[in-house]
């Protein structure tokens, strides 16, 4: 089966999904397999792949559990929602986040599209870092240690499949792979937290930075990283 980001829309691995809601991935499984109500496309390699979508309606059932509703309850009220149409699909995350903004790394191949990417990410306060080619996404990577890779999964000819492997093995920073093909399912599994289909739109990329950052409304900003996949 081939699984896309939709054009610019982001698909979070569950590692990342859990990180970002602060709970553990067996429930989000668990949730799935008992209400079926939010359920990720699954990889050929059966890897759970969640939409910006159906994060945030994770993130609505967590709210109301940890309102005093029980699973079942939160599950019903997203479903009631979700049938009215009240509830958005995801939201825009566009406001300005006063936490301490982390270094991102852009490893991208096309000097333009690093160029592009910079200047939205610099307008939004982020720290960034650029490199054109494998040798220098490692060299920048040991140097300064970022806490947000953007890896062109074909730079240097393909390398990037290599840099994501490599830099999620020292979970250290959080991987964004991006392609120009449909490469979702391997980047998963070679480690990345999300995959974004090229060409990419400015806020879709800013968002699922803060995403991964734990700056956005996706994201409580005061939990903890989980590192699992």
């Amino acid at each position: 089966m081939s699984v896309s980001g939709g054009g610019d829309q982001p698909i979070y691995s569950i590692g990342a999904v859990a990180r970002m809601l602060d709970m553990p991935t067996s429930t989000l499984r668990a949730w799935e397999e008992r209400y079926a109500l939010v359920r990720p496309n699954r990889s050929v390699g059966a890897q759970r792949l969640y939409s910006r979508a159906e994060v945030e309606r994770l993130r609505f059932i967590k709210t109301q559990i940890d309102s005093g509703v029980s699973a079942a309850d939160a599950h019903r009220l997203l479903s009631q929602e979700l049938g009215t149409g009240q509830l958005p699909a995801a939201r825009a995350t566009t406001e300005a986040a006063v936490e301490r903004r982390p270094l991102v790394l852009i490893a991208e191949r096309d000097g333009y599209a690093a160029e592009l990417a910079e200047y939205f990410l610099r307008t939004e306060g982020w720290e960034v870092a650029v490199a054109l080619d494998a040798t220098q996404a490692q060299l920048k990577f040991e140097e300064q240690s970022p806490e947000i890779v953007i890896i062109d999964l074909l730079l240097s000819g393909g390398a990037g499949f290599r840099l994501v492997s490599e830099f999620a093995a020292r979970k250290s920073a959080q991987i964004l792979a991006v392609s120009a093909i449909d490469s979702a399912e391997e980047a998963m599994r070679s480690g990345a937290a999300a995959f974004m289909r090229k060409p990419l739109e400015p806020l879709a990329l800013v968002s699922t930075v803060r995403d991964l950052a734990g700056t956005s409304a996706l994201v409580r900003s005061e939990n903890q990283p989980r590192v699992e996949r």
